[in-house]
């Protein structure tokens, strides 16, 4: 009869859970592809520059929101590289400090879905039977719309705001995660190593907990990973109708929004936070497509 520690050792050999070697093989892979490199570069700089926004912009007053009636509409210059709004702001101090909530509300509302949907997938694919049927007929109710336009409903329903935008998000994300990891579970509960946890006495909560979600963390990680991106859009698409970030918040899909009137003659408005938008989705949307191969399971080994 296998022991606990024989167990894990077991999925390590499986490569079911990422160990040590995995994370160096996911490391010289991401190494050696000139796409995965470029784009954990580029999300790299975007953090930093998230950290470091109120130092690294030229003009963090403006960027935070305060208007200067002296230059407004400027054409990009030496002074002013993405120009400035009808409001007399830096573009590019703007751009900067939204960096913040661009990467951190997304981030944020990715966690509170995995948080909620992963548990609840791996309690229903483990039990099976009526729990499973309950759960999953609950996440497909909100599985029915798409997961944008039933954020736009929610929103509309809390107010507008960041945060309750955000909290829309997250009620709309977490069932994506509940099939995912109810999907990999079924696929495990009748496994060798799940048979052998039975047999010494471990309850089914401490197999769900130490066994059945150690293996969904790969595609939770790829999915996750490519969420990031769609968020960043959903958010930006949210601000865009002003469901989202308030006026003076810096925030791009809001800046796309405030410059949209302007496009033809004053194109900076819009151009530079919707450069920004595009840059970072596709980075972490080719990060993601790079993580989902290497984690196939048969490419991998």
């Amino acid at each position: 009869m296998e022991t606990a520690p024989q167990i894990a050792a077991d999925l390590e050999m499986e490569g079911l859970i990422p160990t040590e070697r995995t994370w160096l093989h996911v490391f010289n892979v991401i190494r050696r592809d000139l796409l995965a490199l470029s784009s954990m570069i580029v999300i790299l700089a975007f953090i930093i520059m998230a950290l470091f926004a109120y130092y690294l912009a030229p003009f963090p007053d403006q960027g935070a929101g305060k208007s200067n009636a002296e230059t407004p509409m400027y054409a990009p210059s030496w002074e002013n590289p993405f120009g400035t709004d009808r409001l007399g702001r830096d573009v590019l101090s703007r751009v900067i400090v939204g960096t913040r909530p661009a990467l951190l509300i997304p981030f944020l509302v990715v966690l509170a879905a995995v948080l909620i949907g992963a548990p609840l997938g791996a309690i229903a694919g483990y039990f099976g039977g009526l729990v499973d049927e309950v759960i999953m007929r609950f996440s497909d109710l909100f599985l029915a719309f798409p997961s944008l336009l039933l954020a736009m409903a929610i929103a509309t329903a809390l107010g507008r705001g960041l945060e309750k935008a955000a909290l829309a998000l997250v009620i709309s994300w977490w069932p994506w995660y509940t099939r995912l990891v109810r999907g990999v579970t079924v696929g495990l509960r009748e496994s060798y190593f799940v048979d052998a946890a039975r047999s010494i006495g471990v309850s089914g909560p401490v197999i769900i907990l130490r066994h059945i979600l150690p293996n969904c963390i790969s595609p939770i990680l790829v999915q996750a990973t490519i969420d990031l991106g769609t968020v960043i859009l959903a958010m930006g698409g949210l601000a865009f109708i002003g469901l989202g970030t308030q006026p003076p918040a810096p925030d791009w899909g809001l800046m796309v929004s405030e410059g949209r009137t302007f496009i033809l003659k004053q194109w900076w408005l819009s151009t530079f936070p919707g450069m920004a938008i595009f840059i970072l989705v596709l980075a972490f949307n080719l990060l993601g497509d790079t993580l989902r191969d290497i984690f196939d399971p048969r490419q991998y080994r």
